[in-house]
């Protein structure tokens, strides 16, 4: 069911990125009752293991697991993904069309190029959402907020999501896109860091070692581009480990 206005919009280079990222975030504010979608710039044709169709069908049903108000997918190519005004003007479209308080998209160093130039791209694409005199077809629209999200290891953060009680979902999301994966006796396919045995233990390791920074089970981590306000010392929700 498509809705005109959603409260969070989550940019992704490919699919299984969300999952693989913040999908305990996600789960987490679907439950809230919030209406949360997510777009994914490309089908992910140029994995090493499965192809587009399989992909495609694997984020479907991700999405039934995390709730998500809605999938949407720009068919960007994998692996090329630029940031030029072409792409600008599809993803300001998605904003536009969704009209989202909230914007996630993946941090512009990660490692995989896909990955820098979609956070590039959604956040350059926000600001310009918001002037008028760009014409797409729909209502210019600026979100309150945009976050960056992490693909890898990073080296600075604003805030830690606790999504111990969303972990096994999110792993459940994971577990969907089971072209991606090990399997017994697969020798024969092409090897890539998430096909590795311990792959899952690491998605694991890393939550809880997040969680662990804020008292809690799992957690995930984002940054913000902008100094985040405060107003009440008492209030701020701070890890146990600072001092």
């Amino acid at each position: 069911m498509p809705y005109s206005e959603l409260d969070i919009l989550a940019f992704g280079a490919h699919p299984d990125d969300i999952e693989l990222a913040i999908g305990g975030t996600i789960i987490k504010h679907v439950d809230k009752g919030y209406q949360v979608g997510v777009v994914d710039l490309t089908r992910g044709e140029l994995g090493s293991r499965g192809d587009a169709d399989t992909r495609s069908e694997e984020a479907a049903a991700a999405a039934k697991v995390m709730g998500i108000n809605l999938r949407d997918k720009l068919e960007l190519p994998d692996g090329f993904v630029e940031v030029n005004r072409e792409n600008k003007l599809k993803v300001i479209e998605e904003i536009r069309r969704f009209r989202p308080k909230v914007i996630l998209m993946p941090c512009e160093t990660d490692r995989h190029p896909d990955h820098g130039n979609c956070g590039k791209l959604v956040r350059e694409s926000c600001f310009l959402s918001g002037l008028k005199k760009i014409e797409t077809g729909s209502q210019p629209h600026k979100p309150s907020q945009i976050f960056q999200y992490f693909l890898a290891w990073e080296y600075q953060f604003s805030f830690i999501i606790d999504v111990s009680r969303e972990f096994a979902r999110r792993l459940e999301a994971i577990k969907c896109y089971a072209s991606q994966f090990h399997r017994e006796n697969d020798e024969t396919e092409s090897q890539t860091l998430l096909s590795r045995p311990d792959f899952l233990d690491w998605i694991v390791n890393r939550a809880r070692y997040y969680g662990n920074r804020i008292g809690v089970e799992y957690g995930e981590p984002f940054l913000s581009p902008g100094v985040m306000k405060a107003s009440d010392l008492t209030k701020l929700k701070v890890g146990p480990f600072t001092t």
